[in-house]
């Protein structure tokens, strides 16, 4: 049976931070209420650990810890609403409203394990486990989930170089050859391309945050797209995409 598929676009959480959309997600969630929410990675930013940053101002009082606490409280925020249904639900013995909930591990999330890897002393110390992921069925990063025919996972690498695949959705469907979803990019595109046998489509979604990244500059932060997106009657690699864009999210016109 075709299914309803909820795509949360890169968060990128950190302290400091203010999260009404998550809580307006978290609204439209309990209404919409779609069989398969995916988290497509990089909810906790993890500034403290940034390879770019390190050695310069930027670096400067930041602390794993708080950058943890704080895409923790980010995710309370975010499935409020749903644990309150689903407490009303169970106290009233109605049918419980529990969809699939996968999260992918995002380059941002995989600081952690790097950090580690570079600081072996901390191993069993810092992992995943601080991170508040107890609802979420995990993919590790860069690990692929296959639901209703589609891919999905944080981005796709090139097996030669391990980078991640660029270019137009028409090259990625070419080197990935299945339907996919990523996000890890600030933009939004899609296309279809159509074989004798099926339909492949090709998803990139990849900010759903309401701060600007420095690193991008004006010109940049002004041009990227900011969103979640359904993934509707989702059946062998094939939906009707339905788009959420932030603005409208926030003022409540969907």
């Amino acid at each position: 049976m075709p299914a309803n598929i909820l795509l949360i676009a890169d968060t990128q959480t950190k302290e400091g931070q203010e999260w009404p959309h998550l809580a307006k997600l978290g609204d439209f969630i309990v209404r919409r209420r779609p069989d398969v929410i995916v988290h497509i990675g990089d909810h906790w930013d993890m500034p403290s650990l940034s390879s770019y940053d390190r050695g310069t101002r930027k670096a400067e009082g930041k602390r794993v810890y708080q950058d943890i606490a704080a895409g923790n409280a980010a995710m309370d925020v975010l499935l409020h609403d749903l644990k309150k249904l689903q407490a009303r639900q169970r106290r009233n013995k109605e049918k419980l409203y529990k969809p699939r909930m996968v999260f992918c591990i995002g380059n941002h999330e995989e600081r952690l394990e790097r950090h580690v890897n570079a600081n072996p002393e901390l191993h069993g110390f810092l992992d995943y486990s601080h991170l508040n992921l107890d609802d979420w069925e995990v993919f590790g990063y860069l690990e692929v989930a296959r639901i209703e025919g589609i891919l999905f996972s944080h981005y796709f690498a090139n097996p030669h170089s391990g980078r991640p695949i660029g270019g137009t959705i028409q090259n990625r469907l070419n080197k990935i050859k299945e339907s996919f979803v990523q996000g890890h990019q600030q933009t939004l595109q899609f296309d279809k391309a159509h074989t004798l046998n099926r339909v492949l489509t090709g998803l990139v979604a990849g900010s759903f945050y309401l701060h600007d990244e420095g690193y991008m500059g004006p010109q940049g932060n002004r041009q990227h797209w900011r969103g979640c997106v359904m993934l509707n009657n989702a059946c062998e690699g094939d939906y009707a995409l339905e788009e959420i864009r932030l603005a409208d999210l926030m003022d409540d016109r969907v």
